[in-house]
Order: structure tokens, then sequence, then C-alpha cells
């Protein structure tokens, strides 16, 4: 779905299986943030093909962080033009479960190795501007893209639509997650939370009740 002009996401809906949010951004260069699994790339295949987009036109690959659910398609586009790019903390977590990451994944640790390391700072790409945030609290290198002249906040699994990244994977903290998620609602220009899953937070004012909702609703259990 066109979430503005030169902002589409690819919504996962099935409850019958786990897979994330995708979300692309088209003005002037094209970064497909978080590909999802591999079993399931197609969901974003059709719609780039609905845009008239094909992998190939694409030319940066995020991923918030490198659970199989946000990262696995990536081996679709090691022998594209497109970089992959993701934090060195979380390719440091792929590196150390080399071992189990083709039982897991069926992939080999090659297939997914990042082109480029991103850290917490600005990313500059042929005129589109985005701000890198290195929050933990998820996974140890989660990041969130801050797209200041969209208003939008990519957060990944750190903080959905009434609801909070689980910690109680390898890396996760419940003392990060809270201070990850401060530091977000105290951005401005967030007109548009979205998340690794589940629905986008549209509207200033509903990213800042929702802030304080999931704030009031589940620190408590963190």
């Amino acid at each position: 779905m066109q979430v503005f002009e030169k902002l589409h996401g690819f919504f996962w809906n099935s409850n019958q299986a786990n897979n994330c949010n995708t979300y692309l951004i088209d003005d002037g260069v094209r970064v497909l943030i978080d590909p999802g699994h591999a079993a399931f790339f197609e969901h974003v295949r059709r719609g780039l093909t609905a845009l008239s987009i094909d992998p190939a036109d694409i030319d940066l690959v995020i991923c918030t962080h490198a659970h199989p659910d946000h990262v696995e398609a990536v081996r679709f586009f090691k022998n594209l033009p497109a970089r992959v790019a993701m934090h060195p903390d979380e390719w440091a977590m792929v590196e150390s479960m080399g071992p189990y990451v083709r039982s897991a994944l069926g992939a080999d640790v090659e297939e997914l190795t990042p082109d480029i390391f991103l850290t917490e700072g600005s990313l500059k790409i042929r005129g589109l501007d985005l701000d890198v945030y290195h929050t933990p609290g998820h996974a140890p290198g989660a990041i969130c893209l801050h797209w200041p002249q969209g208003e939008a906040l990519f957060t990944g699994d750190l903080v959905f639509a009434g609801g909070v990244g689980r910690t109680d994977l390898p890396g996760g903290s419940g003392g990060q997650l809270k201070e990850s998620i401060r530091r977000m609602a105290a951005l401005e220009k967030v007109a548009y939370l979205l998340p690794g899953h589940g629905p986008a937070v549209s509207g200033e004012a509903a990213v800042q009740r929702n802030f304080a909702q999931v704030e009031q609703t589940w620190f408590g259990y963190l």
C-alpha cells in the first residue's frame, strides 16, 4: 500500500506464518527496509511489480536487525546491484551463530553478509537523508531509521502499534528496550510510526499517544 507518494509499505497480515513488514522509500534512490523471510519474499516481489519495480532496481537494502523474519531474504540481492546494510553488532551476532545459521535458515552466513555497516548518525544517499539510531533492547544491534523529510520513523521490532518488541531472545534487554523507546519518543517530525509487524500509526498526535500508551502499559513488565 502507498503510505504517501514516496513511501510504500508491504504489510504482512497473515496469522498463519511469521514475517515482517517491508518498506520501500522511492525518492531519487530506492531503499528497501527489512526484506523478510526468503520463503515469503514473493509477497514483496508482487508489491514491487505492482509499482513497475524489479528487485534489480533497488539501490540499498537495510535490515533493522538480523532476526530471520527480517533478514533472510537479503540472499536474493547478493548478485544484484543493491547493497545490503545492517549494524555491526547485529552482524557480530550472526557470525557468532554461524554453525546454526544453515540449520535454522538453510543459508550460509556468506549469503547474509552485509556490504555496509550502519552506525548511529546521518546516512545520505543521492539526496535522501536518513538518521540512523542504534536502539538495542530487542536485539543488540537493532536500529531505527528516521526520515525527517517524510516525517517517518521505521522502528523494526522496537515498538509497535500498542506493543513492544520481545526481549527474551539472545541479546535482548528490557532496560535497553525502555531506554531506546524513550529516545525515539523524543524525536521531532514523526507523523508515521512504521513498525516491523502490525499496522502503522499515522499522525503526530497518534504517534505520541502510542508511545505514551506503550510506556504506561508495558514498561512495568520489562
